[in-house]
């Protein structure tokens, strides 16, 4: 693995400053991170983050949408923006060379852009398709309908996109507004991986954006409390997608890396026992996978499968007794060596990449407010040992269930994939 030193600063407006120069390197990946997503909108406002993060590469006071496309074009490397429930981030990647002229770039779309009312209107048109767009791909809808019915009457289950509704209220004096309000200095961290001196990326951030206020905006998040039981979406569909839930790790918490292995080892590869059992033993789905949602301040465990619909109470049941499996201590030690080697590869792999280091730095400082090392990642992987890993799993399940049928759901398996879910639960309760 490449050297590497890490470096903080927090400039006079409260922006924090995180770098990471790996000397092997001759690139430079650099992000604008917002502590302000999705979670945070008001209710009427429901998706104006993302909206925020299309209208940025519309123009600016001193540059055109064509002339900020053409000059990230020019310099060969590239760039992109993405919203999360809690966080909004604009990055690039170019050569060391370009460093200079890539972050006034950057600085000029997040400090100075007009949100003209032509352009808003524009984008407003494909913030809409986007939306139909995940109508019509029950893969992605599916998660969305869990969201609202796993963490409901919270602000993180709504969609970060909004809802046609919302999105058609917005204006260029909201967006403006919003900013203003959460685009500020103790919400902001800049950050550089690969070929960059920390000192003299502090001295450039600071020039470009001392005109941040360093006000927070006060802090609306409420903790998110998981509902359970099972909720049924009928549609025209071949397959029935199914997501099953139950709470999980928050972003910061220590045992984080228990859950993750455990991850791994459920539906996280493709040796993982959900993939064996369900598609290689039973052939019963051919998308099949388990993933680990966090938030700062919960989380979630899920398993999806898309399955033919007469078959979604066994491959309930089938999922369910897998987990039940790693709760009453079913695994060895050669399936926990190999899950470790799995996720030390891929954490390493991703070391050579400045991009997953940029990111990696700015997701430490958000929701840890320290650097953890890769050496320290790899130690606390090892440290799992199989008991951890069963207290994991019996963590998640006792906590209680949840899940989404959605497709054309027959009245037999809806009945019988609630049974399953409520039978599990008096399980629970007697123990």
């Amino acid at each position: 693995m490449a050297q590497s030193l890490y470096k903080k600063s927090r400039l006079p407006n409260g922006i924090r400053v995180v770098t990471e120069r790996v000397p092997a390197s001759s690139a430079v990946s650099v992000g604008i991170w917002v502590n302000a997503g999705s979670r945070d909108e008001p209710e009427e406002l429901s998706g104006i983050s993302h909206f925020i993060e299309h209208m940025i590469f519309k123009g600016t006071e001193n540059r055109t949408a064509l002339e900020i496309a053409k000059t990230f074009d020019r310099l060969g490397g590239f760039s992109n923006a993405f919203t999360s429930k809690e966080t909004t981030c604009f990055h690039a990647k170019v050569m060391e060379s370009h460093l200079d002229t890539v972050m006034d770039l950057l600085a000029d779309i997040f400090l100075n852009s007009v949100f003209h009312p032509v352009e808003v209107e524009r984008e407003r048109q494909v913030i809409l398709q986007e939306i139909s767009m995940v109508e019509d791909s029950p893969d992605d809808l599916i998660h969305e309908l869990f969201s609202r019915h796993f963490w409901r009457g919270n602000q993180v289950e709504r969609s970060i996109l909004g809802t046609p509704e919302t999105v058609s209220t917005i204006r260029p004096d909201t967006l403006k507004q919003h900013m203003r309000d959460f685009y500020v200095g103790d919400r902001v961290v800049v950050s550089a991986a690969g070929c960059v001196d920390h000192d003299e990326f502090v001295k450039r951030v600071e020039t470009l954006f001392s005109e941040v206020p360093g006000r927070m905006s006060p802090n609306g998040r409420q903790r998110p409390r998981p509902h359970y039981g099972l909720k049924t979406h009928r549609k025209e569909l071949e397959q029935t997608h199914m997501l099953l839930g139950m709470p999980g790790p928050e972003a910061g918490n220590p045992e984080r890396y228990k859950y993750l292995l455990m991850n791994v080892i459920l539906g996280g590869s493709m040796s993982s026992r959900l993939f064996q059992e369900i598609r290689e033993k039973y052939g019963l789905a051919y998308a099949v996978y388990s993933f680990i949602s966090s938030f700062e301040d919960a989380g979630m465990l899920g398993i999806y499968a898309g399955v033919a619909p007469e078959n979604s109470a066994k491959v309930m049941e089938l999922a369910i007794r897998e987990m039940e499996k790693l709760a009453d201590n079913s695994l060895d030690e050669q399936e926990l060596d190999h899950a470790k080697d799995h996720v030390k590869g891929g954490l390493l792999l991703s070391s050579e990449n400045s991009d997953s280091r940029m990111s990696k730095i700015a997701r430490d400082e958000l929701y840890l407010g320290r650097f953890v090392s890769y050496d320290e990642l790899v130690e606390k992987i090892d440290a799992v040992s199989r008991e951890d890993i069963r207290q994991c799993a019996q963590e998640c399940i006792s906590n209680g269930l949840a899940a989404v049928l959605l497709g054309q759901v027959s009245q037999e398996q809806e009945q019988a994939c609630r049974q399953i879910i409520e039978s599990r639960k008096e399980k629970e309760d007697k123990v």
